[in-house]
This record gives structure tokens, C-alpha cells and sequence, in this order.
């Protein structure tokens, strides 16, 4: 921006003047696509090890003793994307700003869901948030509020890594989210938030049932077995045990983000505006 007589400021280039239309808070620049390739992959080796090498532990005690080194590893990608992107100009401290109150608001609200089956209403905001101001800052933003929120509800185990995965890959995929406005923008956020409940569960199960071993001989993982074999067992275990919870997570989201979904939108548009993220800062004589 550039600061003219009278104080007024003004856009001072076509990158100013499109980011002051479309808002988005963290575009990936290069080096924050290669980190968030680094936080995607450690997540896909922490959840997949178990199915190429045979877990050693109860059910109980499922990665109990490489989910404190997943979480030491994923923390520092996400401060260095975030620092990445502020050493580009990618992202300023508005954007750190915005980032912080968001996660704060995520975590606010997976409290009301504390005791009630499958009522998750962390995902409303996240989905927005994830829509409007990119895929990087959708990502970051969905690790780190389910880690701001099990601080709150003590929710802090050896799954947090793994839900941390889970939620940054669905704030990531609600900004690659084709083009759309008006009502068509809401009912594709809408069912993508009930697509993402349903899929949320199915990933989460993934970090503990190659562990299981009371699950039944029905469906229980076996280490060897052909992967037909074992994608049935894994299904039968899902439809008998956290489809119940996963379905009304998705359908908590799908209403929310139906009914209250647009003034989201709007409100975090109308924000990203004023803020002029990645806006450069000029001064000139008055």
C-alpha cells in the first residue's frame, strides 16, 4: 500500500489490489509446499507403518511409544511453515493474527461436544476458514486447533498427532475446493464438511486397530493376510464400532455449515479485505 496525502492508503499493485478481493491469508510459496509435503508424509507414514510391520502391543497401548516423537516432529513443520511464509511475505502478522483467534474459536467450540455422541461442531468453522483463506492457513489451522482443544478438554494422548493430522488435511482440501459463490458455494461446503465427518472417523481408526487384538477374530487386523482380507475386517470393525459416532459428526457439520455457513463466509472475506493480507507497504512523501 502506499501512504498518500491526508494519510489515506491505497493499493499499489495488481497483487495488492487481487489480494484485496480474494483475501487469502497464506499463499504457498514453494518452501511451504515442500514442509507441508514433509507434515503429509510424516502423517501417512505414522498411520500406515502398522499395516507393513507387526505392532507389538495391546490396543490399549497403541502407539504409545512413537506418537510423542509424530508430535515432536509435527509441531516444528508447522511453526516452520508458518515462519516460511513469513520470511517470503507470504503471510504477515495479521495473518498470525487471524490464525491465533480462529484456533482459539475451533477450540471454543469442541467443548459443547464434550459429552454428547458424535457432536462435533469443530469442523463449522474450520471449513470456512480453510475456503477462504487457502489451503496452507486451512492446514496449520486445523492441526493446530484440535491441539488447542485437547489442551482445553484434556484430551491429550497418544491420538492427538493423528487427529491433528486429520483435521489439517480437511482444512487443506476445503481450499482446493473448486470456484463457486452464492448458495452453490454453501451446499458444496456443506456436503463436503458431511463427506469430511464420515471420512475423519474412518482415518482415526487407522491409528489403532492394526493394535487390536480383542476386537474378534472377525475383525481384527492379521498381519500377512492378503489386503481384501483385511480391508473387509477393517470395514466390519468401522460399521460396528465408530460409524455411529461419524454420522453424526458429518450431520452436525453438514447443518451448521448449511444454516450458518454463508454469514461465515462473509464475515471472513469482509476480514481478509480490511486486512489486506500480503498487501505490500510503501511510504511516500506527503
Amino acid at each position: 500500500m502506499s501512504q498518500g496525502e491526508g494519510g489515506e492508503a491505497k493499493p499499489v499493485s495488481r497483487l495488492a489490489a487481487r489480494t484485496h478481493r480474494t483475501g487469502r491469508a497464506i499463499r504457498l510459496r514453494p518452501r511451504a509446499w515442500v514442509l507441508l509435503a514433509a507434515a503429509s508424509a510424516l502423517g501417512l507414514a505414522a498411520f500406515g507403518w502398522p499395516l507393513l510391520f507387526r505392532p507389538d502391543g495391546a490396543e490399549d497401548l497403541a502407539h504409545a511409544g512413537d506418537a510423542p516423537w509424530i508430535f515432536v516432529l509435527l509441531l516444528p513443520l508447522l511453526m516452520a511453515t508458518v515462519i516460511s511464509e513469513l520470511a517470503d511475505g507470504a503471510m504477515d502478522a495479521k495473518a498470525v493474527a487471524m490464525l491465533g483467534v480462529l484456533g482459539a474459536c475451533g477450540a471454543a467450540l469442541r467443548l459443547p461436544g464434550g459429552g454428547a455422541v458424535g457432536f462435533e461442531p469443530i469442523f463449522f468453522l474450520l471449513l470456512p476458514a480453510g475456503r477462504v483463506l487457502g489451503r496452507g492457513f486451512g492446514f496449520v489451522l486445523g492441526a493446530m486447533t484440535i491441539f488447542a482443544s485437547a489442551l482445553l478438554t484434556g484430551g491429550v494422548g497418544p491420538w492427538l498427532p493423528f487427529q491433528m493430522f486429520g483435521a489439517a488435511w480437511i482444512g487443506f482440501f476445503a481450499g482446493c475446493l473448486p470456484p463457486a459463490r452464492g448458495r452453490a458455494e454453501v451446499w458444496m461446503l456443506a456436503g463436503y464438511g458431511f463427506v469430511a465427518g464420515l471420512a475423519y472417523g474412518l482415518l482415526l481408526n487407522f491409528w489403532f486397530w492394526p493394535f487390536g487384538s480383542s476386537a474378534g477374530s472377525e475383525l481384527a487386523f492379521v498381519p500377512g493376510a492378503g489386503t481384501a482380507e483385511n480391508l473387509r475386517r477393517f470395514w466390519a470393525f468401522h460399521l460396528a464400532t465408530s460409524l455411529g459416532w461419524d454420522i453424526p459428526r458429518a450431520a452436525t457439520t453438514l447443518v451448521l455449515v448449511s444454516v450458518l455457513g454463508r454469514p461465515v463466509l462473509n464475515a471472513l472475506r469482509r476480514a481478509s479485505r480490511k486486512a489486506a493480507f500480503e498487501a505490500p507497504v510503501s511510504f511516500v512523501p506527503g
